[in-house]
């Protein structure tokens, strides 16, 4: 029998925010889930981004090859995703949330129906799944955009709220973002200087109202419709937080002490080696200028301690609220009897920064805090449960392993590699090692970085005097850079050759030679 497949994702966590490595955070639901199964606490996106890595996780490509190489891209709408070859083996697949497939404005040569104003036109999206699906391979699709109180709110989320007789939800969201006025914003979070907007009070939109409870409910109702219709699912449960802007209703928001939680620091002298752009973010008014416009994390991550304690503690409360709803899914499918038919994978786009190396939120600085993401698997009777496994894994794996688990041959256009067999054995992990692609901004912002068990490399294009190199065995906190050291040198020569011989492996073969010429 086909299993069903669920893949449940967060936005941005940190992948130490589970109460199975840090008991100051409560998420009992996913460390139920551990419990069921494996926790791999060494995966690594293959981009510290939100939209390569949703593509990747869709196509089993690296952005590099399926062109939605950074922010503000698309993934075209002709690539061939999981969803198009789980369909054909006799699948119903259901998207549930966050998408970000597709940037935020259109231009003449590529329209985005995730931009205005088609992000606002309820009538289009009610229609959305009679007339624009099957989408990127989904039969069914409820997403909407924003984070937290963000203007860009409207799609399935925006029809939800008014079905539930909230009229005005307009009024708990920042206006929006395209410059059209909207009404106020009454309810909304007041915007901070800290990071773009940090929030330090309460969401005054109600708990049952909050998308997080919208993309729990409804990914319990896509499960039931597949149960009632006897078919084998594929759903993406696509949770859009912790991602800031800080906040979440109550009693979510009041759920921490912000003298309680735990923050990363800068230690001082750690930026003595890195890059330029490391160290200007120590500066209270800094020029990244000369690597061109829309560099995400390319600013001043000077901030205060207790601001910076106050957005962590509503961090923690907004991964609580979803491990509230990951609770009901999982119980869920135990009443309806789906559990033991299903493989179950717990993971996040990216990673966080939450004080370490003195950084906040995410950038193009490739520390384990941003790259390394939670990743939790549970298949019962396949999976034995066996705690922690230091397998590094990888997000771009996750198409072929889910093929594999369906009984579908990986096409060889798929970089990924296929983990279910060492999923269930525990043995002959097929991954030795992780690539990480940033490509932010053409020719300025391009890194590339090699994680194997021990060392990690991370290369700049057009900037050979930038480098890192960090024994993450001897140096797991990653405060010495030895890209310069002249004793590291042979390490240095073996991780260049390493990482010239990953790339080549990755390298796919999309059609078959059938010729010698």
């Amino acid at each position: 029998m086909q299993p069903n497949i669920l893949l449940i994702t967060s936005d941005q966590q940190h992948w130490r925010t589970l109460g199975i490595n840090n008991p100051k955070i409560k998420t009992p639901n996913l460390d139920r889930l551990a419990a069921m199964g494996v926790n791999f606490p060494r995966a690594y996106c293959p981009n510290p981004t939100c939209t390569p890595t949703r593509a990747s996780i869709l196509t089993g490509q690296y952005p590099s090859t399926h062109g939605a190489w950074t922010l503000g891209t698309k993934l075209p709408e002709t690539a061939a995703t999981i969803g198009q070859y789980l369909s054909a083996a006799g699948y119903w697949n259901a998207l549930i949330g966050k998408a970000h497939f597709q940037p935020l404005k259109s231009t003449p040569d590529s329209v985005s129906i995730e931009s205005y104003p088609l992000l606002r036109d309820l009538d289009f999206w009610r229609k959305f799944n009679e007339k624009h699906t099957p989408w990127y391979g989904f039969d069914h699709v409820e997403t909407c955009r924003n984070h937290a109180h963000e203007g860009h709110v409207g799609q399935h989320y925006a029809i939800w709220l008014e079905e539930q007789g909230l009229a005005d939800w307009r009024e708990y969201f920042a206006p929006r973002t395209d410059g059209v006025k909207d009404g106020g914003s009454t309810h909304a979070p007041l915007k901070q200087k800290f990071y773009g907007g940090v929030a330090s009070e309460p969401w005054k939109l109600p708990e049952h109202l909050h998308y997080t409870a919208w993309t729990g409910q409804r990914t319990i109702a896509a499960i039931q419709h597949a149960h009632d219709a006897r078919q084998p699912f594929f759903i993406w449960s696509s949770y859009h937080d912790p991602h800031p802007p800080y906040t979440v209703s109550e009693p979510w928001a009041s759920m921490y002490d912000p003298d309680e939680v735990d923050i990363g620091h800068f230690t001082p002298g750690e930026f003595d080696q890195m890059p330029l752009p490391h160290q200007r973010t120590r500066e209270q008014n800094p020029s990244f200028a000369e690597f061109g416009p829309l560099n995400h994390g390319y600013h001043s991550h000077l901030h205060d301690e207790q601001s910076l304690r106050k957005a962590v503690a509503l961090y923690y409360g907004m991964i609580s609220f979803m491990d509230h709803w990951i609770g009901k899914t999982l119980d869920h499918l135990e009443a309806i009897g789906e559990l033991d038919n299903t493989l179950i994978v717990f993971t996040c786009d990216h990673g966080h920064f939450i004080g370490q190396h003195g950084l906040v939120a995410k950038g193009p600085f490739h520390y384990e805090d941003v790259l390394r993401v939670p990743f939790l698997v549970a298949w019962p009777g396949r999976i034995a449960p066996r705690g922690e496994d230091d397998a590094i894994q990888s997000l771009v794996d996750l198409a072929p392993t889910f093929l594999q688990a369906a009984g579908v041959n990986v096409p060889d256009a798929m970089q990924g590699l296929p983990q279910l067999d060492a999923w269930c054995s525990g043995q002959n992990p097929p991954r030795d090692h992780a690539i990480i692609e940033n490509h932010h901004s053409r020719g300025t912002v391009h890194l590339r970085t090699l994680v194997t068990r021990r060392y990690k490399l991370t290369v700049y294009r057009n900037h050979p005097d930038w480098g890192e190199l960090f024994d993450l065995e001897q140096d797991p906190g990653e405060l010495r850079n030895l890209y310069h050291d002249a004793a590291s040198a042979e390490l240095k020569l073996h991780m260049v050759e390493s990482l010239l011989q990953a790339d080549l492996k990755r390298e796919s073969a999309p059609t078959p030679r059938v010729s010698g010429a």
